[in-house]
């Protein structure tokens, strides 16, 4: 039994948890894939490149799949459930765990036509109510690459709306396209989530 749920909801959004008994890899490599709408801006500063081929749509959900079944994270497909696209594959959002720093991290990505809608936020709210009140963490942190404008904003906004603070600047901490790249970190303690939920609720 995972520590996840399968599902859960927001106010504008649906999140689906993206496991071999569930997920379409057909659908999901058709966002993903080289050839996909706006996909290089997508991944302009992300961890991964466009897909090649469906295989590794197989091989990145079995990757979730054993997370999600370990306790050790989850990634979920967002749909919007309201509007013309509402229950579109509208990205991913995951949240993985290391329960020895009683600490998650946060990762998100959306399709272009979903951007500028609040939809980060909304997630990241959602989130920290799981990461707090269910897996009863302390931390959470979560990163965007230093030019990436479009992150900074959004996460900012969310991060101050519940009382956390950045970090500062991580060197070498991830690779993007094959390079050794910073990242630009943000945490929010379970405390300063708790004193800052009603003014954000």
């Amino acid at each position: 039994m995972s520590m996840f749920p399968e599902t859960f909801a927001s106010s504008r959004l649906r999140y689906e948890r993206l496991h071999p008994a569930d997920a379409d890899p057909l659908e999901l490599y058709s966002h993903v894939k080289q050839e996909a709408p706006s996909v290089d801006e997508i991944t302009a500063y992300v961890t991964w490149d466009p897909y090649e081929h469906p295989k590794q749509a197989i091989e990145w959900i079995e990757t979730c799949g054993r997370a999600f079944d370990e306790s050790e994270g989850a990634t979920y497909v967002v749909r919007p459930t309201e509007g013309d696209r509402a229950g579109e594959f509208a990205g991913l959002a995951g949240i993985s765990v290391d329960w020895s720093l009683q600490r998650a991290e946060f990762g998100t990505w959306l399709r272009k036509p979903f951007w500028g809608n609040g939809y980060s936020g909304e997630r990241a709210a959602r989130l920290l109510e799981l990461a707090f009140d269910r897996l009863d963490l302390e931390v959470v942190t979560v990163s965007h690459h230093p030019d990436n404008e479009k992150s900074r904003r959004a996460i900012q906004k969310y991060v101050d709306r519940f009382g956390g603070r950045r970090e500062g600047r991580v060197r070498n901490d991830v690779r993007i396209g094959g390079e050794p790249t910073d990242a630009i970190r943000y945490s929010i303690s379970h405390a300063e989530w708790r004193d800052h939920r009603q003014v954000g609720d």
